[in-house]
């Protein structure tokens, strides 16, 4: 489980309900059926429009990236592309079909195919660098969706508001009741700004940011195996792939 994305998700509600509690509301009171199902259903129904089912059914999977992804190891990465870099010069890139059918990471494993078939580098970067540019594409559709999520939200909020003010000002004749009624309309304002601010949005940014980390993971594979087909030293390799990393994270040199 990613600790940060949980933690910041309840400190951002907490916060809200907090305040509201100590402003002496009462929290049951926004717990409205008709304000929840407007804003939430219609807000996933808006955003259904701009996108496909696909891209719905995979909504559980984009939750637990956002949720419990786990951080790439560049590191690790590294060490294992210097390990193989070690074993070439050793035996020569045929000596390296052992440990691709030990190769799990399925970009790693296409890379280091090529690699071992003897693919020429200029071909190898355009293949790999090809499907990097696919994989982000089809990431960016679950991080778009989010963010249509929070585009709509505040709107469908709004809308769920001037149905209730509607309803209120042409039912209503007496001021007290008036007063209770217009302040129950603007729950609905209030659910659509909370889940694009402190749901919606921060998601999108969460999905963006393991895009962004596994794209400089597969980086540091398509540089590493095609130093490694270049017969480069390993050290060579090492100090080269460190230069994409975060010094902070060097270790095992």
């Amino acid at each position: 489980m990613d600790i940060a994305s949980v933690a910041g998700l309840l400190i951002g509600i907490g916060a809200v309900v907090l305040a509201f509690v100590m402003e002496g509301g009462v929290f049951s009171s926004v717990l409205q059926a008709p304000a929840m199902i407007l804003v939430i259903f219609g807000t996933i129904g808006a955003a259904t429009v701009t996108t496909t089912f696909n891209t719905l059914a995979n909504i559980p999977n984009l939750l637990k990236v956002a949720f419990f992804g786990r951080p790439t190891e560049p590191q690790k990465i590294i060490n294992n592309i210097i390990v193989l870099a070690e074993k070439a010069r050793r035996e020569g890139i045929l000596g390296l079909e052992a440990d691709l059918i030990k190769t799990r990471h399925p970009f790693f494993r296409k890379a280091l195919q090529l690699v071992i078939d003897g693919t020429d580098i200029g071909v190898l970067r355009n293949i790999m660098e090809t499907e990097m540019v696919y994989i982000s594409e089809r990431h960016k559709t679950g991080q778009t969706f989010f963010q249509k999520l929070g585009g709509f939200s505040p709107t469908l909020g709004i809308i769920g508001t001037v149905l209730g003010l509607i309803n209120t000002l042409s039912t209503t004749g007496d001021p007290a009741s008036m007063a209770t009624h217009i302040a129950a309309a603007f729950i609905a304002t209030l659910w659509g700004i909370s889940l694009a601010n402190l749901v919606y949005l921060p998601i999108s940014d969460k999905l963006k940011y393991r895009n962004s980390e596994e794209m400089q993971s597969l980086e540091l594979i398509v540089e590493g195996l095609i130093s490694l087909q270049a017969g480069e030293n390993p050290r060579v390799i090492r100090t080269k792939l460190l230069s994409f990393i975060n010094p902070k994270e060097h270790r095992g040199k």
